[in-house]
């Protein structure tokens, strides 16, 4: 995002009040500014020509909460400073504060009753702007990393980030929430710990921008995290994928490779985030080891896997009898392929055969020859159950550790 990105949406919204803004960053430096209007005093016209907030208008400022503001805040007028009365409205992206756009009151108004009201009608222009501020913003802020701290402990269950994150004001009406995981599928990327964090971080944050339904991103060594409104559609999803894998393949200077984005089940309270986050991850995890799932997986959609993925300890594929000796003799891999396909397209010889490009014929000979090892049939109901349980559990075992 440019900065004439900046100055034209500080001027698109000045025009819709009709008075003079400034926008300042966190420090008290200058970032835009529209025209004169009718109105200009002293402590606008010092601001414009220093570049930066003097300290006693900063402490005067300041006084009226809004560093913790969430919402506009009239300060009243000051004539020992020469300051008429304004109004200040915190810019908030993703519950990062950005910046700070002041909206000035005209000489003859004695309340800044007007201007609240006329801001109430450009949210959606404030909010793109709060948008751009993100995208230029350093993502390795102090607030943007203790933001971040915060949500991953709370998606680990730590109780105290849990409360925490239920207090943030800009999660209060819109739920439900969905959780989602964001993993590269690059085999043969190494990187330090501390380089893969950065990179999912920044990542999952610029392939968020201005998507509405994404409220908050975060990184960890392994994969990205979001936390998402329940109506996020198709597109949404979609786009968030295309997106991160640009991203990655841009910052970490790889080729561009598929990615995945598991989905947690919607939940409508926030002591549930540790719970979705696992079921989130479990989705990717599935979605990373049985590429028939697709790239866009919710929980909901992973049949035998969601066992797999709560039992109390973990299952080995080489429990099954049945699974472990037509694994030794299959020397050639030609028979299991055959047996977990037909299993997962609902016994369609016709479907098996399309997708190994293999003839109708040679399906049915290599069933036989299962038959024949095993001494069972491997389409009858408990031998079903259990290869097919074992050819999953082989797959989970090959999961990315997350």
């Amino acid at each position: 995002m440019t900065a004439a990105d900046i100055d034209q949406a500080v001027v698109i919204i000045a025009a819709h009040l009709g008075r003079a803004l400034s926008l300042e960053d966190l420090d008290g430096g200058l970032l835009a500014y529209s025209a004169h209007r009718p109105t200009a005093d002293r402590v606008r016209t010092n601001f414009l020509l220093s570049k930066l907030v003097p300290p006693d208008v900063s402490a005067w400022q300041l006084s009226h909460g809004i560093a913790t503001a969430v919402k506009p805040v009239p300060v009243p007028a000051n004539a020992d400073l020469g300051m008429l009365g304004r109004v200040c409205v915190p810019l908030l992206a993703r519950g990062f504060r950005v910046g700070y756009l002041w909206v000035l009151q005209l000489d003859d108004e004695q309340t800044p009753e007007s201007i609240l009201r006329e801001l109430g009608i450009i949210r959606p222009e404030l909010d793109a702007l709060a948008e751009m501020l993100l995208n230029r913003s350093s993502a390795d802020s102090n607030g943007r990393l203790a933001s971040e701290g915060q949500f991953l402990a709370a998606c680990l269950g730590d109780r105290d980030a849990v409360v925490a994150v239920g207090g943030w004001p800009f999660l209060h009406g819109r739920g439900p929430w969905r959780l989602a995981t964001l993993l590269e599928r690059g085999d043969n990327v190494q990187r330090n710990p501390a380089e893969s964090g950065l990179l999912h971080r920044l990542s999952a944050l610029h392939s968020t921008l201005g998507i509405d339904t994404v409220l908050f991103s975060a990184g960890t060594e392994t994969h990205a995290v979001l936390l998402l409104h329940d109506e996020i559609d198709g597109f949404d999803q979609s786009e968030v994928l295309r997106r991160f894998e640009l991203e990655v393949a841009r910052r970490g200077g790889q080729v561009a490779a598929p990615a995945l984005l598991g989905l947690s089940e919607p939940f409508t309270d926030l002591r549930g985030l540790p719970g979705a986050y696992a079921e989130a991850r479990s989705a990717v995890q599935a979605a990373r080891v049985d590429a028939q799932l697709g790239r866009v997986v919710s929980f909901r959609a992973l049949g035998v896997y969601q066992f797999l993925a709560v039992v109390g300890r973990e299952v080995s594929a080489f429990e099954s009898s049945l699974f472990s000796e037509l694994r030794d003799l299959d020397r050639n891999g030609e028979l299991l392929p055959v047996l977990e396909l037909l299993y997962d397209k609902d016994g369609s010889v016709a479907e098996v055969a399309e997708h190994l490009h293999l003839h109708r014929t040679s399906v049915y000979n290599r069933l036989r020859r299962i038959r024949s090892l095993l001494g069972v049939d491997p389409l009858g109901g408990h031998a079903r159950l259990e290869l097919h349980l074992a050819l999953k559990a082989a797959r989970w075992a090959g999961r990315p550790r997350l």
